[in-house]
């Protein structure tokens, strides 16, 4: 896997051109390679932390490999949370999920020690989740056209 540089920062302390590279790789995903037309910016940005994992590409330039979104309990769910999770596509089946997510969990047990972690995951990532500790709570539902699940991990 490509080394990773982790930055987690809450919205104030945003610079713009991450912003546009959190933008730009979420809705290079959700939207157009999914293919699913739905609003991104949902309002949600300013209540999150924003974790990045910067890698470089062939020329040495940084590159988003990694993003997700973090929320205190209280902010998406009673819970603590982690959303828009995402890899970039160039950089996939290398282990850059995993270890965001484990760098997610770790910074999210920071921010809120102790509490548990609620997601919504795209259903055919149950069993990739259920890796990570989460366990599935209800039945799917269908958001913006994509089968889902939520999941809720426990702290350790």
């Amino acid at each position: 896997m490509t080394p990773l540089t982790w930055r987690c920062v809450p919205w104030a302390e945003l610079t713009l051109d991450e912003l546009y590279a959190a933008l730009q790789l979420r809705q290079r995903v959700f939207v157009v390679e999914q293919t699913c037309p739905y609003l991104d910016a949902d309002g949600s940005d300013a209540e999150a932390w924003h974790l990045f994992g910067w890698t470089r590409d062939a020329d040495g330039a940084p590159r988003l490999g990694a993003y997700a979104r973090l929320f205190r309990p209280g902010v998406k769910y009673a819970e603590a949370s982690i959303g828009r999770v995402v890899s970039n596509p160039d950089v996939r089946r290398t282990g850059m999920g995993r270890a965001l997510m484990t760098e997610a969990i770790a910074r999210v047990a920071a921010l809120a020690p102790g509490a548990p972690i609620r997601i919504g995951a795209q259903r055919y990532l149950e069993r990739f989740y259920g890796g990570l500790g989460f366990v599935t709570e209800g039945e799917p539902y269908d958001e913006d056209g994509i089968e889902h699940v939520e999941m809720v991990r426990t702290a350790e």
